[in-house]
């Protein structure tokens, strides 16, 4: 392991030569090239650097064992360093773990109002919110794929693209069932109420990821119902996407453009049918890795949002975060950064890690 390490960081060292020359500037492709694999290799770079002090330091205090007057401080310093060796290793293992390679896509995100009725609807909606100023903070694109409201402001399923860097690899830890324990508006006697909603993240499939069969297809045109004013009654601009094979359907009415309506509703067809072909080749790979932590059981609870106690707590890695406040204003980063790290510690220990 510590060789192709020690070769990452003089490839690093190679890199930022190429950086330091006017020429490379010059070629935008190259450019971009260079500093995406330099911002990929640089913390493993930083992490075997660190490892070689470590090691010094420890190599250091084993020559001062032998002095009597220094022994009881080298001591010291010769087990901190030790730790510290372990630590540093056990960090570029995790490292080199294989990354992920739809990290970078897009996702399709949905959320679905389940038991729980009108509070249910309006814990949606606040998942909604929730997710929509993430992907802000993170600086993210979001946009609403499909949407279907409630009379009182809930959701009762809604459809997000996300675009960004990471996105998948900061989201696909979000699957399953999110509950809520709260006071509904709804409820006049002051009683607290459990209620759940679902979340379901799909990878975002190119055109090239999937192919679809125009024949495949059962494309069906109507008004569109909910707010819009005249455009409403008189506009077949919804669409309604059968493909026939899977069974699947998709509906998209949030565009006034009969033609907007059918890329976006293409767009989550092709993510759905992506997914749907992912499960079944992790179903008929037994050695595949099935995980606690981000293995996409819709049906898995997967966090509480207890609002009188201000808590969050994820079940899958058992951690409980006293800020839901901040969390519900899109503060996630704390929590989806201990999913991220359960999910490398399982992979190592599962075998994943290099020799």
């Amino acid at each position: 392991m510590l060789e192709k390490v020690k070769a990452i960081a003089l490839r690093c060292e190679d890199l930022e030569a190429q950086l330091a020359d006017p020429a490379v500037y010059g070629d935008a492709e190259k450019l971009r090239t260079v500093t995406r694999e330099l911002k990929e290799l640089t913390p493993v770079a930083e992490a075997w650097r660190a490892w070689c002090r470590a090691k010094s330091d420890r190599d250091g205090a084993e020559e001062m064992l032998a002095d009597p007057d220094l022994r009881e401080m080298a001591k010291e310093e010769f087990a901190a360093a030790q730790e510290e060796l372990g630590r540093l290793e056990e960090q570029l293992r995790l490292l080199l773990l294989p990354k992920d390679p739809d990290d970078d896509r897009g996702v399709l995100l949905e959320i679905r109002a389940g038991t729980g009725g009108e509070e249910a609807a309006l814990f949606a909606a606040d998942l909604l919110r929730m997710y929509t100023m993430y992907v802000q903070r993170r600086g993210w694109s979001a946009e609403v794929m499909s949407r279907s409201d409630t009379e009182l402001g809930g959701v009762k399923e809604c459809s997000l693209m996300i675009e960004g860097q990471g996105a998948w690899s900061r989201l696909k830890f979000e699957s399953g069932v999110h509950r809520v324990q709260r006071v509904p508006v709804t409820e006049s006697s002051g009683r607290i109420q459990t209620s759940a909603a679902t979340v379901a993240v799909l990878r975002e499939a190119e055109e090239v990821d999937v192919a679809i069969d125009p024949k495949d297809l059962q494309i069906d045109t109507y008004r569109s119902s909910g707010a819009g004013g005249q455009h409403v009654n008189k506009t077949e601009s919804a669409i309604r996407i059968t493909h026939l094979p899977t069974g699947l359907v998709v509906e998209c009415q949030d565009e006034r453009s009969q033609y907007k309506n059918k890329d976006k509703a293409m767009k989550v067809l092709r993510s759905r049918l992506y997914d749907l072909e992912r499960q079944k080749q992790a179903e008929a790979t037994a050695a595949e890795r099935r995980s606690q932590v981000g293995s996409g059981d819709r049906s898995q609870r997967v966090r509480t949002y207890n609002f009188p106690q201000g808590r969050v707590t994820d079940h899958r890695i058992g951690l409980t975060l006293y800020k839901l406040d901040a969390f519900m204003d899109g503060d996630l980063e704390e929590l989806i950064e201990a999913l991220v790290t359960a999910d490398r510690a399982e992979r190592l220990q599962s075998g994943a890690g290099v020799e």
